[in-house]
């Protein structure tokens, strides 16, 4: 078994030592590793630090770089380069734990109906980021997982190769960034995750990273954001968490005040959505204006 893993990074050469430490703390293990990682136009000394993780040729280790495009970029260019039978992608300020390569050979095989395996991330407490499974070996969607079964944190998921590199991470014109979710749910149409509660992954929140500064994010991106949402109102809904549907309801009028979409209701299937969106526009027009009152043109 091979195991491909993706690093988008930008301006991140001490985590990436951080990560490169917990790889090779996992080499000894009967699993093949390649490591491919893409540098977004870092400003740092990222290239020397990859280039001294080179000379140590303990695994195969591709770096390449490119103007900053922003991750989804970056791991779009680096998905068909990956040789191995699975693909997890590994944020630079992300690490695996000391077993983590062990759990995956144990847990993981080739299953065309199964396009990735679920993991359980922790924060730098060993504190769960979310929710367990409902039981180990639990198969069924992220879409079901986040939306009926109530999952709110992250999971780390390694992939079938072969599945994942029949999609990509659709961004709008030209924006950087959109969420995972959206090629999620794609792949939930014609496969399954297989989730098990145990960790392989930890996370650290970095101060210049996506989530602390999600607002910007959000106001950099809303194209992107606002397709996702608009794609899971015409999706049955049935068995979704009424607050779950009250949270796509809410980010879709979000997003259509920042893209500007005028007729947000013609969008929605199901005569609940439309009224909800009727109900809670102005609303939430007045609260996205006053959310992002401090950044110009909104």
């Amino acid at each position: 078994m091979k195991l491909s893993i993706l690093t988008p990074t930008y301006n991140r050469a001490k985590t990436l030592i951080r990560l490169y430490e917990s790889l090779k703390k996992n080499k000894n293990y009967e699993l093949e590793i390649e490591w491919l990682i893409m540098d977004d136009g870092s400003k740092d000394n990222t290239k020397e630090v990859v280039a001294q993780f080179q000379k140590d040729n303990l695994f195969p280790i591709l770096y390449e770089y490119q103007e900053n495009q922003g991750k989804m970029k970056a791991l779009n260019a680096l998905a068909p380069k990956a040789s191995g039978d699975f693909i997890i992608e590994c944020d630079s300020d992300d690490f695996f734990t000391n077993n983590a390569f062990r759990l995956i050979s144990e847990h993981c095989i080739l299953d065309d109906e199964i396009y990735a395996y679920a993991f359980l991330k922790y924060d730098q407490n060993e504190c769960n980021i979310g929710k367990l499974f409902l039981q180990d070996g639990q198969v069924t969607t992220m879409f079901d997982l986040y939306f009926k079964q109530g999952e709110t944190g992250e999971k780390a998921l390694v992939f079938n190769s072969k599945i994942r590199k029949q999609f990509v991470y659709e961004l709008e014109g030209q924006e950087k960034f959109v969420t995972e979710s959206r090629m999620y749910h794609k792949m939930d149409k014609l496969y399954k995750i297989k989730g098990f509660n145990i960790p392989i992954m930890i996370c650290e929140y970095q101060e210049d990273g996506y989530t602390k500064n999600i607002k910007e994010v959000f106001y950099q991106n809303p194209f992107g954001y606002y397709e996702y949402f608009k794609e899971l109102l015409t999706m049955p809904l049935d068995g979704v968490i009424f607050m779950k549907r009250l949270y796509i309801i809410k980010h879709y009028i979000l997003f259509s005040v920042l893209s500007k979409n005028m007729h947000p209701i013609q969008n929605a299937n199901g005569i609940i959505n439309k009224f909800l969106i009727v109900l809670l526009w102005f609303p939430g027009k007045i609260k996205t204006k006053i959310m992002f009152k401090k950044i110009k043109g909104v």
